[in-house]
């Protein structure tokens, strides 16, 4: 099977990321308080690196992505013994209905072709009255959908199939069935809005 760009980004990913420290930092912090002595799904972990950062706040965290290099590094070093890394696709999960009190996907419903199954996924395997968090690169504004960071992410072959702004992803999220209970936008090379999710 061909390597998929996040194979070839995998190595160099966390480096990439440094210069969205204070997004990262911001992430780290919130998800940690929000998760804190739960069973936690992480999708689209990539190198781990949120996974990492908060798992010793849960009671046990399945972190999970679709390319094995990710997964390859995410398992690399000494990992805390409640942190799972496991292969998955987020569109269709191996995992048993009502699974997880939490499921966060970080930096990824934007580029997922069909993020409307990925959240239909997530409603299965979470419980009743779970938490969904989904941090989200976003657009400024509607007019200029691409900054220069953006647009060297795409010449890597790195492309935003949703190209939302803060309010297009709000809505995107509660027209799919979910509420938003806590966001924030997060200024960055690309903006971040942070949100934290409950069925409606």
């Amino acid at each position: 099977m061909a390597k998929t760009i996040w194979d070839r980004f995998a190595p160099i990913y966390s480096f990439a990321m440094k210069s969205q420290k204070n997004i990262y930092d911001y992430m780290y912090s919130h998800i940690g308080d929000a998760i804190e002595g739960k069973n936690v799904l992480e999708l689209a972990t990539g190198p781990g690196l949120i996974a990492k950062h908060i798992a010793d706040k849960a009671d046990f965290v399945t972190a999970t992505d679709f390319s094995p290099e990710m997964i390859a590094q995410a398992k690399k070093g000494e990992n805390p013994t409640n942190l799972k890394f496991e292969i998955a696709d987020a569109s269709d999960l191996q995992y048993e209905d009502k699974s997880f009190d939490v499921v966060i996907i970080a930096n990824a419903l934007h580029v997922v072709p069909n993020p409307e199954k990925v959240l239909d996924e997530i409603d299965r395997v979470l419980k009743k009255d779970g938490l969904f968090i989904c941090p989200t690169f976003i657009h400024r504004s509607a007019e200029k959908k691409e900054n220069l960071w953006a647009k060297l992410l795409k010449m890597l072959g790195v492309n935003f199939a949703h190209q939302w702004t803060a309010k297009e992803f709000s809505s995107f999220i509660e027209n799919n069935g979910w509420k938003i209970t806590a966001s924030e936008v997060v200024p960055g090379r690309i903006d971040l809005m942070y949100a934290e999710c409950v069925r409606k």
